[in-house]
């Protein structure tokens, strides 16, 4: 077991570490010299191991260097930037947070927040003409209870999961979760040091951390930190850095095929080894449309927040990529459960499992939503799936999602996989509404393909031709946009809420 700074050993002094457009890149030398000074300033502004420090910045490479050098001798908590006044309080407050890092001039409503709850402000200033990452914390002198450098042991992340009606539980992670994490995404990938990442996704979050970040530095490759993801710079961002892969939700997978056609001197030129989707589903169209767009395999995986992201992943060719699965267990054993707690047999659906090196240990202060996600050692995702006789593991639904109209329980993603079948869909979401009889019933929103056009009416009539009646959705939305959560994921819940559909016919 090792921790983030020991991790940082692999990469040469002169090679490439961290990179941003228009930047000059940070070596590794140089990043395990910024990690070294960022813990004498952390220790000098009074947080050591294990306290809670608070960041709140930019997507870029001064966000994924804070994460690495921060974590070296405290508990990184990454937050929203887009929060509000309110929610920066109930985070800050619920993390117990030693420390709020933010970046030097922003003006962010959560340094108010730190302000009410009494938590010291550090300011990290950035000079744009230095290699991208590099930084100086300025703040108010203290003494950190416990200094120096963190330990395997030591929580290197704490994140919140994503709350829909209940309280959002802390998620924590040590320093061993998230580099077991990081080794069994690189290895899943084949990952060298001649890799070269160009990261999209956003830095608070689970998945652009470890499974583009972290794993990147695991094998001493090169990273590029863009500013967030946007569709209508990712191909002069494809151009500029030439990376061999990027990893990132179905969404902006679906938004980058949208301007492709565009974009074909960039598409052309592009020399990608392969392309990661993870964090929600991708539909089988979807990836045969990457994979003919960019002449790349397309690897799916699927992740979440308490096993420090990665649990399964499609492996890389000449091995079998199958479309619509998450493919094998790449990391943590993974099996399937009965309610009852007894593991199951190949080709039964039941709730997936998993236990490892990168699971969590358990939710911080509450022991019982712990005791109801650990059986015999086995953390309960929540997720329900089968595996088939070669391992490959497909979802069938996330167990809240699923809809139970009127004591029928209906696979919101079946009725996706069809809709999606239509020539003129997009993207879609299948989601429950209030029925004041039948408790809840089916609805979709969609949104079209640029020039492609159809109507509630032909949309019911192509799902009532390939699914049961009950299972047809009653309402069909058509909509510009589908209403995302912070990380470009598409969520069920809340969505009916959302789109003003909550009050019960």
């Amino acid at each position: 077991m090792i921790t983030i700074q020991e991790l940082l050993a692999t990469g040469g002094d002169r090679a490439h570490a961290i990179g941003a457009p228009g930047r000059q890149p940070l070596t590794y030398g140089g990043l395990r010299e910024q990690v070294g000074e960022t813990l004498e300033q952390l220790n000098g502004l009074g947080a050591g191991r294990n306290d809670a420090v608070a960041i709140v910045l930019p997507n870029g490479p001064e966000m994924a260097t804070a994460f690495v050098s921060i974590a070296a001798g405290a508990t990184t908590a990454p937050l929203n930037p887009a929060y509000t006044t309110s929610e920066f309080e109930f985070y800050l407050s619920d993390l117990s947070a030693k420390l709020l890092v933010v970046a030097d001039g922003a003006e962010s409503p959560a340094t108010e927040a730190a302000g009410k709850l009494g938590i010291p402000v550090a300011t990290l200033h950035a000079d744009t003409a230095r290699p991208a990452g590099t930084f100086e914390l300025r703040g108010t002198s203290a003494r950190a209870d416990n200094p120096g450098a963190a330990s395997a042991e030591d929580t290197a992340l704490v994140l919140h999961t994503s709350g829909t009606t209940a309280r959002p539980k802390i998620v924590p992670l040590s320093h061993a979760n998230v580099c077991a994490s990081a080794g069994n995404i690189a290895d899943s990938l084949s990952l060298t040091a001649d890799d070269h990442c160009l990261n999209v996704m956003p830095l608070f979050h689970i998945h652009g951390l470890i499974a583009a970040v972290l794993s990147s530095l695991h094998t001493g490759a090169h990273i590029t930190c863009t500013p967030g993801f946007n569709a209508l710079k990712f191909f002069a961002w494809l151009d500029e850095a030439r990376p061999s892969w990027y990893t990132a939700v179905p969404t902006m997978h679906q938004a980058i095929l949208g301007r492709a056609g565009r974009n074909k001197s960039s598409v052309s030129q592009a020399n990608l080894r392969f392309i990661r989707s993870s964090s929600a589903s991708l539909p089988p169209p979807v990836m045969a449309e990457l994979e003919a767009t960019f002449g790349a395999p397309v690897i799916e995986a699927y992740g979440m927040t308490e096993a420090a992201h990665q649990m399964a992943s499609n492996p890389l060719p000449p091995r079998e990529r199958k479309p619509g699965s998450v493919g094998i267990a790449a990391g943590p054993e993974v099996a399937i459960m009965n309610a009852d707690g007894a593991l199951l047999e190949t080709g039964q659906t039941g709730e997936v499992v998993i236990r490892g090196d990168n699971v969590t240990a358990g939710y911080r202060n509450n022991a019982e939503a712990n005791a109801k996600s650990f059986t015999n050692g086995w953390f309960r995702t929540g997720d329900q799936g089968v595996l088939d006789a070669d391992g490959y593991l497909r979802l069938t639904d996330r167990l809240k999602e699923i809809i139970n109209r009127g004591g029928e329980k209906i696979s919101p993603r079946e009725v996706d996989e069809i809709i999606m079948e239509h020539p003129a869909v997009d993207q879609v979401v299948t989601f429950a509404v209030p029925h004041k009889k039948l408790g809840e019933d089916v609805a979709a929103a969609v949104v079209l393909k640029d020039g492609m056009t159809t109507d509630e009416r032909e949309l019911r009539a192509f799902a009532s031709e390939r699914l049961a009646d009950m299972k047809v959705p009653r309402q069909i939305l058509l909509l510009d946009e589908i209403p995302k959560g912070a990380t470009g994921k598409l969520q069920r819940i809340g969505l009916a809420e959302k789109l003003g559909l909550a009050d019960a016919p």
